[in-house]
């Protein structure tokens, strides 16, 4: 019954103009939320509903707002979206692995690779968090999803956070790795693009940039944000320790990588 009834609400969508969904379908409402820098008060919230017409959102309504201080008011605001997307001209480019399970990645290793897969990831550069790298390789993992160091085949050594490009890059070398993860969660200013560029930079300069895959993940990293800035994947929000190690695995056996010589 409920792909029944799913197949017939897809069915009632025009996926060549798709808007956001409120109480009834293609009624257009949305919330958004933002800070602004002026002082709380009535006039902040015209201030508001005036932006949110700009945005292109009608009739729009301020529900909640709150001072802030020191001249700024924090918004939260409902209005109904004119514009549509066409879905069925969308396309992501993306990780292109088949997904495998924890047991399923050991097996894959023991079968087609042989070795045990050596994986070295840190917080780089000024980063203090570990929330993201501690949720793809430590034992607990997160949200159910187990780490890199409860797959079996797999040694993974996790650095911690402000790990300097360079302090990375040597215990990658010196334990010959066949991957370097690096999680970057702070993005002010780009600071994550200035980081990451630069730990592509030092691999090349190092030689080892066709010798180790080089992958990175964090809140704001995409597939096609980490192939442009020279890595070989990226890993966003909703990718686990499975999704990194069916890739890493896979590519290892796609470059012949088997018999890994050690790196010097």
């Amino acid at each position: 019954m409920a792909e029944e009834m799913k197949a017939t609400a897809t069915t009632q969508v025009d996926l060549t103009k798709v808007k956001p969904y409120g109480d009834t379908l293609n009624d257009g409402m949305m919330e958004t939320m933002f800070t602004l820098p002026v002082p709380y008060g009535e006039e902040a919230s015209e201030a508001a509903r005036q932006l949110a017409k700009k945005m292109g959102l009608d009739e729009p309504n301020v529900t909640y707002s709150h001072d802030m201080g020191n001249g700024y008011t924090f918004f939260v605001l409902y209005g109904k979206c004119q514009h549509t997307v066409d879905y069925t001209k969308i396309h992501v480019i993306k990780v292109d692995v088949e997904v495998m399970d924890r047991v399923e990645c050991g097996e894959y290793i023991a079968e087609n690779i042989g070795r045990d897969v050596v994986v070295v990831g840190a917080s780089t550069g000024s980063d203090a968090h570990t929330v993201g790298i501690d949720a793809i390789i430590n034992m607990k993992g997160f949200h159910g999803h187990f780490g890199l160091e409860r797959f079996k085949n797999v040694v993974a050594y996790n650095l911690g956070s402000q790990v300097p490009n360079e302090e990375l890059i040597a215990k990658a070398k010196e334990v010959n790795a066949d991957a370097i993860l690096v999680s970057q969660t702070v993005t002010q200013k780009n600071i994550h693009i200035m980081n990451l560029t630069n730990m592509v930079e030092l691999m090349e300069a190092e030689g080892l940039r066709d010798k180790m895959l080089l992958c990175c993940g964090g809140p704001r990293i995409s597939h096609e944000l980490a192939q442009e800035l020279g890595y070989d994947a990226g890993f966003g929000p909703g990718c686990y320790a499975e999704h990194v190690m069916s890739y890493i695995a896979t590519e290892i056996v796609k470059r012949g990588w088997q018999k890994k010589p050690e790196i010097k």
